[in-house]
């Protein structure tokens, strides 16, 4: 299944090169969760008044019957900051999923069921 990757950039602009990074890199989120419909990744590249530059990313992710998952953070460069943003993404993804797979055992699996126990 593909899904869309959506890369928008606020105060600047990326080369096709970071942009294929990027796009290639969100694709593997559907590794930790298939029902990913839409990804969207905004780049703000954030000018302070003491002349530093950060650069700040999040990434928003849209699944079937789930709100959006949001994860966001900055760095001193575009891909820095879109890795550690990665993978707090995958972390999110990560501990959804293991709850609605567990959610759907009644008892979980790795619980002994007692038969005399009603």
């Amino acid at each position: 299944m593909t899904v869309q990757v959506s890369i928008t950039c606020k105060h600047g602009n990326i080369n096709d090169e970071v942009r294929e990074y990027l796009t290639r890199k969100s694709e593997k989120l559907l590794t930790y969760f298939e029902r990913v419909t839409a990804i969207n990744v905004t780049v703000d590249f954030e000018q302070h008044k003491d002349s530093t530059r950060k650069v700040k990313v999040e990434i928003l992710v849209d699944a079937e019957h789930k709100h959006n998952f949001v994860a966001a953070d900055e760095g001193e460069n575009v891909v820095h900051a879109f890795d550690l943003t990665l993978h707090k993404m995958e972390q999110q993804l990560k501990k959804y999923k293991e709850k609605v797979q567990d959610h759907r055992r009644t008892p979980p699996m790795n619980q002994v069921v007692d038969p005399n126990a009603r």
